[in-house]
């Protein structure tokens, strides 16, 4: 079974630098509207771009599978922050919204990979905030 590896070593203030175990290396800071900075990685754009990455990926998988042909995919994520009663803060919901352009004799099984790339998206199966999808389907001839 794979484990996947971060190092964090805090810059001062609110600022810190992650390594991931293949590699790359990022700045990141608490966002601005608490005390961090602008211009860089926040664990709140983390959490949501890990799972818009997985996504995407999984479409990918899917799409190939289905013999789909697939012009282009692009996806926009909201992830939705509640502030509790009890002062902390919890991702209520995220929110996909993939635009995917196919060629008209694929269009039929985008539905279905959408269903795949949901179903096997590890990141979205590890959370417990409610995923939600909301496709633009576009197909040429």
């Amino acid at each position: 079974m794979p484990v996947y590896t971060t190092k964090v070593v805090w810059r001062g203030g609110h600022d810190g630098e992650l390594t991931c175990g293949n590699g790359p290396k990022m700045a990141f800071s608490a966002p601005p509207v608490l005390q961090g900075r602008s211009g860089v990685m926040t664990p709140e754009d983390a959490f949501v771009a890990s799972l818009n990455m997985c996504f995407h990926l999984m479409f990918v998988w899917a799409a190939e599978r289905l013999k789909i042909h697939l012009v282009s995919y692009q996806c926009e994520a909201e992830g939705h922050v509640v502030d509790l009663l009890d002062r902390t803060s919890t991702i209520e919901r995220v929110v996909l919204k993939p635009v995917i352009k196919v060629k008209a004799e694929s269009a039929k099984r985008v539905g279905k990979a959408l269903e795949w790339a949901r179903k096997y998206s590890l990141i979205a199966n590890s959370i417990k905030a409610p995923v939600l999808i909301e496709p633009k389907i576009e197909s040429e001839p």
